[in-house]
């Protein structure tokens, strides 16, 4: 997985330096080049009298334009490239940019109704999260207040199959393109069955989901350092929970397998990931 080319969605409110944090420190320690997007709604075109309105809701939206691009490059600085591109929907124009620009990951923040320190997925994200053909990596809300000076680490989220195991195969060179080890988790979640029942289940599970860690683990240790945990609890919120987390973690999760071919195509289990995640969390596309 490349990291080189990021694409940040910019928008004019506070939430939108999340993103754009999380894009500046994904472009510098990748050591790769980042273009800024602000996708505008295309132009009311009336006709007759109505005219001079639209030439005046024109000039809001490129002064709008404009400014939100500015305050970026406070935080992004010179070298980044900045573009507005005119869209019907927000997501799907960052899917159009990012197809046009050849871009290798495109970044946002997190919907506004959400609790600060987490993500809430909104309709920018869900549009990218259903269609987009490169990875989309998302900022917990606040993230751009006191952002971390560096990745410390990447936690793939690992049920073995074949999209897991592509996934981890991407996250072993990110990580290197990084510098930072990878971290390979399973989450076991109980069924609420009778207490018996229950015991013996995850005891099977426990097993079987370190053995599958351990061969995983075990493949990707020649480029990069690998380490492996079963997290357990009654939903995937506390299983996440069961474990610490880094300043600068990022989590990786796979497509789901039902999803198109070259697609990011979000499934159940991540998008509870999101929901309950603190930290950044990246959904790669299908590529098997």
């Amino acid at each position: 997985m490349k990291l080189h080319n990021v694409l940040a969605g910019c928008i004019p409110e506070p939430r939108g330096r999340d993103g754009l944090a999380l894009a500046v420190l994904l472009k510098e320690q990748a050591h790769g080049h980042l273009t800024v997007a602000y996708v505008q709604p295309p132009a009311w075109s009336p006709p007759g009298p109505a005219k001079a309105e639209e030439t005046a809701w024109r000039a809001y939206l490129m002064e709008q334009a404009d400014a939100t691009l500015w305050r970026a490059r406070e935080l992004a600085g010179k070298d980044a490239d900045y573009v507005i591109h005119t869209s019907s929907g927000s997501g799907r124009g960052l899917v159009a940019l990012a197809r046009r620009r050849g871009a290798d990951v495109v970044v946002i923040g997190s919907a506004p109704h959400g609790g600060k320190g987490r993500i809430t997925v909104g309709s920018t994200a869900d549009q990218l999260l259903h269609s987009s053909s490169v990875p989309v990596l998302l900022a917990p809300r606040g993230y751009g207040d006191e952002p971390p000076a560096a990745f410390d680490r990447l936690t793939v989220a690992y049920h073995r199959g074949p999209g897991c195991d592509a996934a981890v195969k991407d996250a072993a060179m990110a990580a290197v393109a990084l510098d930072v080890p990878l971290r390979l988790v399973t989450l076991v979640v109980s069924s609420g069955r009778p207490a018996k029942v229950e015991e013996d289940m995850l005891a099977r599970l426990r097993e079987h989901a370190a053995g599958d860690l351990r061969v995983a683990a075990r493949e990707q240790a020649r480029r990069v350092r690998v380490e492996a945990e079963v997290l357990e609890g009654r939903n995937i919120a506390q299983a996440l929970g069961a474990t610490s987390w880094l300043p600068g973690e990022m989590i990786i999760c796979a497509s789901s397998d039902t999803g198109p071919l070259r697609r990011v195509f979000l499934g159940d289990t991540s998008l509870k990931i999101i929901r309950a995640s603190t930290c950044p969390v990246m959904i790669l596309s299908r590529r098997l």
